[in-house]
């Protein structure tokens, strides 16, 4: 399924994938980039740009700074998710410390709720 794009945020969303985290670049060079499946990187949906989108399963993926957790910016989240989550689209919201500390965890949830049957450890070895 495709979705609007608001066309004002192409030029950020360039921007955004030239310049990922180091959280962002781990996740999407070690794992998702390897995947059978699919995976864009700061896809522009409707008025905002998610980290990752798996278009086969609606799955938004979302790695989260500190800054997220900010009060403020927790409630544009929720905001956000809903929108989204309205659009038939489930987002899944990881912190950039679950990144550092619990990789392994992290691509294994992703690989069983974008349904990819794969081994998890076995990928990870892959160089590529």
């Amino acid at each position: 399924m495709s979705y609007n794009y608001n066309k004002n945020l192409i030029k950020n969303a360039q921007t955004l994938r030239k310049n990922m985290t180091k959280e962002e670049k781990h996740l999407w060079y070690d794992f998702l980039k390897k995947l059978p499946i699919t995976v864009h990187r700061q896809k522009n949906i409707e008025n905002y740009i998610v980290d990752f989108y798996v278009a086969k399963t609606k799955t938004v993926i979302e790695l989260d700074g500190a800054q997220h957790f900010e009060e403020d910016n927790e409630k544009a989240d929720f905001v956000r998710d809903g929108k989204l989550n309205e659009m038939g689209i489930t987002v899944l919201r990881y912190s950039n410390r679950d990144i550092h500390k619990h990789f392994y965890e992290v691509c294994c949830d992703i690989a069983e709720k974008i349904n990819v049957n794969i081994d998890v450890a076995e990928l990870l070895s892959e160089r590529g």
